[in-house]
């Protein structure tokens, strides 16, 4: 919640105090940053009468002088030179410019050399620069997401962009959260180590007097961890709730696009999935997908009970009570379609697309060991007609990251066979992600099996059994809040950034993952919260993967790592 508290309380502040209709200027990132926390309705209620992007406003000629413009922007030179436009002809009666991050003090003079009209109300700091999709989930959103696969030679200035980026959102969660943490890091990666070191520097150095907070508690830490330290969670398939829409469908800002699918209505072509606004989805959210079942029947039968009463009108007094619950009646009838909808697609694309057998491969080849039967499993799901490319190739990619120093051979022999079973697999994607986040590349015992207390611990899972064998897997970030918890992450794996150590056990934690998070580790972080360990854990990352996006990701590090003179 508190990040999403955070956010709305920034929002609320631009708006609040500005009295009369306004128009909201946001820019294509800020944009995700309000939507995911406050409803068209919310702002309406702000007298927001229009909300533009700030390129698309530099169109317009046509005078609105009754309106006051609120701009919330990020503070990159794009804008403010889009801003600087803007003033020298004003279309609107009051300017109001808010930024999401910290302001350059050239950028303000550049600004106030612009404003020759004298129409700036005012210029503030709110630092909302990133997208709190969930109550202990937020992303950054970028959208060149690959480049921290590359290494700083290939490209210096656009991994410095990603760089600077990641470390504006960081520094923001830390400004709005009124904290300085203490940090460490991944300790074979060198991006994780760059964004730490550069953070460090931002935080105790360049802005100090803006992160002194002069509070008494333990600081939080900030641990920064690589992607490529657990590629199998972004390549498996998904079956809770939230994490499977996004795998099978795709979530964007909390919004899921419907308009390919089946025969949705013109209201339901888009639909919001946020636990904020739809308390179905909170309470189911995290639920593996046999139950979601169960519930949304629940859900329907309740509907059709309301739906009964609601035929049954025979007096004025029936005829007033109805209109009276009629938008609450609508809403129910949204949310019921809208979840129906949803699952009777995924229901869909898990029968064509045979995902109960791939996932139980793909779980056995996450959790357990026994090679030879793996090989076996794989091989005949790479025979199957009905197996799709993309699972294929996940199936491959799978057992290679489990098996790449036990079996060569049998490696060569699926590496063949995917290369002539589909023919959209491009040669050596496997073996670059092996490179890029092969054994001797990881930091962290992603399989259980290097340190002697997992091993232990893994054995007596699979003895015990599992509940279910779709939802067995458990990422890695489950094993690293444990062990900070018990306060056992290693200094050797995880150094920290200068001379600040933790003095005692953290309240807080952040967890930013450079590359990527995905709902299935949301979820762990969510379930972690829950059992009141003393310590609140918050997840973050570049941006929120499916299997989809990660490969995509894989493929255009591996195109560039190509075409680059340097061999990686």
């Amino acid at each position: 919640m508190v990040l999403i508290t955070a956010v709305r309380d920034y929002i609320n502040r631009m708006l609040h105090d500005i009295s009369g209709m306004k128009v909201l200027i946001l820019d294509s990132q800020t944009v995700s940053i309000v939507s995911v926390v406050y409803s068209q309705s919310e702002l309406l209620q702000k007298e927001v009468f229009l909300v533009e992007l700030v390129d698309s406003i530099s169109m317009s000629k046509e005078p609105m002088s009754h309106l006051k413009a609120v701009y919330f922007l990020r503070p990159t030179s794009e804008n403010i030179q889009l801003m600087r436009r803007q003033l020298t002809t004003p279309r609107f009666g009051e300017y109001h410019l808010f930024f999401s991050n910290m302001l350059k003090d050239t950028q303000l003079h550049n600004l106030a050399d612009s404003d020759e009209h004298e129409i700036v109300q005012q210029v503030q700091e709110y630092f909302a620069d990133f997208v709190a999709g969930d109550a202990y989930h937020f992303s950054l959103n970028i959208a060149s997401n690959h480049m921290y696969m590359l290494p700083a030679v290939v490209d210096p200035t656009s991994l410095q962009h990603f760089c600077d980026r990641v470390i504006d959102g960081i520094a923001a969660i830390f400004l709005a959260l009124k904290r300085r943490p203490v940090i460490r890091y991944s300790r074979t990666s060198d991006i994780a180590k760059r964004v730490a070191q550069e953070a460090s520097k931002l935080m105790y150095q360049q802005e100090s007097g803006l992160f002194d907070f002069r509070r008494a508690e333990v600081s939080p830490l900030l641990l920064i961890v690589d992607r490529r330290d657990d590629p199998v969670t972004p390549l498996l398939n998904q079956w809770t709730y939230q994490a499977m829409v996004h795998e099978l469908i795709g979530i964007q800002d909390n919004k899921v696009d419907l308009k390919n699918i089946g025969k949705s209505s013109k209201d339901q072509q888009e639909v919001v999935l946020s636990s904020e606004q739809d308390a179905f989805f909170r309470a189911n959210m995290y639920e593996n997908f046999g139950d979601i079942g169960m519930n949304i029947k629940k859900m329907v039968d309740d509907f059709q009970q309301v739906a009964k009463s609601n035929q049954n009108i025979q007096t004025i007094e029936d005829m007033a009570k109805f209109v009276d619950n009629y938008p609450e009646y609508r809403k129910m009838h949204g949310n019921v379609s809208k979840h129906v909808t949803l699952v009777t697609e995924m229901s869909r694309i898990v029968e064509e697309r045979k995902l109960m057998l791939v996932s139980q491969t793909e779980q056995e080849l996450a959790c357990n060991g026994g090679q030879g039967a793996a090989f076996e499993a794989v091989t005949n799901l790479l025979n199957n007609e009905n197996v799709s490319d993309i699972d294929r190739l996940r199936l491959v990619m799978l057992y290679a990251l489990r098996y790449e120093k036990e079996s060569s051979v049998q490696l060569m022999q699926l590496f063949n066979k995917l290369a002539s079973r589909t023919p959209k697999y491009k040669p050596g994607l496997v073996q670059f992600l092996l490179k890029q986040a092969g054994v001797d590349r990881r930091t962290g015992d992603l399989y259980g099996n290097r340190d002697l207390l997992n091993y232990a611990l893994n054995m007596a899972r699979g003895l015990k059994g599992v509940e279910n064998v779709y939802t067995q897997h458990q990422p890695l970030l489950s094993q690293t809040m444990e062990s900070i918890v018990k306060g056992r992450l290693r200094d050797v794996d995880y150094p920290y950034v200068g001379n600040h150590f933790q003095q005692a056990r953290p309240q807080d934690v952040i967890i930013f993952i450079v590359g990527g998070t995905t709902y299935e580790e949301a979820r762990s972080v969510s379930l972690q919260n829950s059992t009141n360990s003393g310590i609140r854990f918050i997840l973050g990352g570049s941006a929120v993967l499916s299997s989809k996006r990660f490969l995509k990701e894989l493929e255009e590090a591996q195109r560039i790592a190509r075409t680059s003179s340097n061999v990686i």
